[in-house]
């Protein structure tokens, strides 16, 4: 009874952390949820009332001349994308636990094969211009960011499973080639944005084609980007601002004198050797999210060394994480293991050994692939991520000592991504991490990826994370899942060394519940989860 007990609470618990959830939706839900009015009382948690006004001013990165709106050539960097999430809506939201939480859909269902989904509108939610949201927006919008031509590949990804989209009356139904239990997380991405069906590529961006709670001012493209209050907005319980500014200041160091001087509220980007000293400044809060980004170091498995499973295990065991996280991130993220599952997610295996540094492990995995010392080369910049040249250097101390004798070779940062990612044999790389485990193995890990980076090709690996996929069962998802992780960990061309938290720095006047960490800026959803306190 008392874990019951325990489970009801952190449900309720969950409830009610999810952004923007007020007194009268807490017991709604609840309610909804079969919770009786008196079981727990909405103020026995502790739950911070957001105050409505004001204007947010925000400095961020990632800005430049070449931004637009159009999804088909949309660049998802924080400054863009931000004001993006504060103008559109997308049918899905995640709340606080990893779960997928209504937006423009109030309810969701599927088939018992599961190759039917149905996703049902809120009633009530109109355009910026005051036109009623319909089924035929939905699907418009989907086949519009989804176009074989847009230069953006990623919403093609995420709906690859998906055959057919249609309207219903006030109902979107999802037709799929093949099962997908993890389609409402995915359909929360910020690249799958809703919009007018008749507003044409030239509308995206222009006042009035969004339903969230904020409308286009101006635009100043990577400069700054102003938004005010949508007067039709739909919801009361999130975009408390009356106003928002978002500007883009690349240099950190101006980012934090612009906050400490009142000029800004909020700042984004924190590097972690600066973080201790916002923790201590006056009127300054840091706020750290740990979440799914994470460090990695292919190694092309297709080729000499790296094709022995034994070399890729040696270079595991030789690396010192604890190490890189304390230097690198100055404590700001954990270790990680050789896997990209962070600890926060569903599926994340509980049960798997922690891999620590072992020079004699190390030695041993060399001595099977019939190396008595191995030399590599070790390509980099710190474009792959924030402290790789210092993190390949720490590598390279480390790893002497377990035989591999490994030269650091540094590379431009300008075209790090397209001359050296994926096209030398051994690099540091970054993700961002995606919100589910099917997500993320399916968009870097599946053979037939082309994001692939350590061309890795494992039959087991496809079949099992295929038939995962589908697979209605949650204790057999957590059985294949937990298997993938390990396949990876010990098989896999990718060690993962590190999860890095995201850091931000807001004034102490800035009110917020706590930031989710599957993307930055409280996953790219602050405008509307964020108000000033006073």
């Amino acid at each position: 009874m008392k874990s019951e007990l325990t489970t009801v609470q952190n449900q309720l618990a969950a409830l009610k952390n999810t952004w923007g959830c007020d007194r009268r939706t807490f017991l709604s839900r609840a309610l909804a949820l079969g919770f009786g009015a008196a079981a727990f009382t909405y103020s026995s948690m502790a739950f911070a009332s957001p105050r409505k006004g004001g204007t947010l001013r925000i400095a961020t990165t990632g800005g430049a001349t070449v931004d637009s709106f159009d999804p088909h050539v949309f660049i998802y960097t924080y400054h863009i994308t931000l004001a993006m999430t504060g103008m559109y809506d997308r049918l899905i939201d995640v709340d606080l636990s990893g779960a997928p939480a209504p937006m423009l859909a109030e309810s969701w269902s599927t088939s018992e094969d599961g190759l039917v989904w149905r996703f049902k509108l809120r009633k009530g939610v109109l355009f910026q211009s005051g036109r009623a949201l319909t089924a035929e927006d939905v699907v418009a919008s989907y086949r519009y960011v989804t176009a074989e031509e847009s230069k953006y590949s990623e919403p093609r990804q995420i709906l690859s499973s998906v055959k057919d989209v249609k309207a219903d009356g006030d109902t979107v139904v999802f037709e799929l080639s093949s099962a997908d239990s993890d389609l409402p997380l995915k359909l929360s991405h910020h690249a799958l944005m809703v919009a007018p069906a008749d507003m044409g590529k030239d509308g995206w961006g222009k006042p009035g084609n969004g339903t969230g709670p904020y409308v286009l001012n101006t635009f100043e493209p990577g400069v700054k980007i102003s938004l005010t209050k949508n007067p039709h907005y739909y919801r009361d319980d999130d975009g408390f601002f009356d106003a928002v500014e978002i500007m883009n200041v690349p240099d950190t160091a101006a980012r934090i004198s612009a906050l400490q001087a009142g000029d800004v509220d909020f700042i984004s980007n924190v590097e972690p050797k600066l973080a201790d000293r916002l923790k201590t400044a006056p009127r300054v809060e840091l706020i750290e999210a740990k979440g799914l980004q994470h460090y990695t170091m292919p190694m092309n498995t297709t080729v000499a060394p790296y094709d022995n499973v034994d070399v890729r295990l040696a270079v595991k065991y030789a690396i010192k994480r604890e190490e890189m996280l304390q230097k690198i991130l100055n404590g700001y993220g954990y270790i990680g293991n050789d896997h990209p599952i962070g600890k926060n997610q569903q599926f994340f295996n509980t049960d798997l050994p922690q891999r620590e540094y072992d020079p004699e492990k190390a030695r041993f995995h060399l001595k099977k692939a019939g190396h008595d010392r191995l030399p590599v080369e070790l390509f980099t910049a710190d474009a792959a991520f924030t402290g790789a040249i210092d993190s390949a250097i720490l590598f390279a101390e480390s790893a002497a000592s377990a035989g591999i004798d490994v030269k650091v070779t540094r590379v431009p940062d300008d075209g790090y991504w397209a001359d050296t990612w994926r096209q030398k044999p051994f690099i540091f790389g970054y993700w961002s991490g995606r919100m589910t485990a099917d997500w993320m193995f399916n968009t870097a890990f599946v053979s037939t990826s082309t994001w692939n980076e350590a061309y890795w090709t494992k039959e087991r690996f496809d079949n099992i994370l295929a038939e995962a996929r589908g697979e209605p069962d949650t204790d057999k998802r957590r059985e294949m899942y937990w298997e993938l992780q390990e396949i990876t960990r010990d098989d896999g061309g990718v060690p993962v060394p590190l999860f890095a938290s995201h850091l931000h720095a807001a004034s102490d006047k800035l009110g917020h519940n706590e930031f989710r960490g599957a993307y930055g800026l409280d996953n790219i959803s602050m405008l509307r989860t964020t108000w000033f306190k006073e």
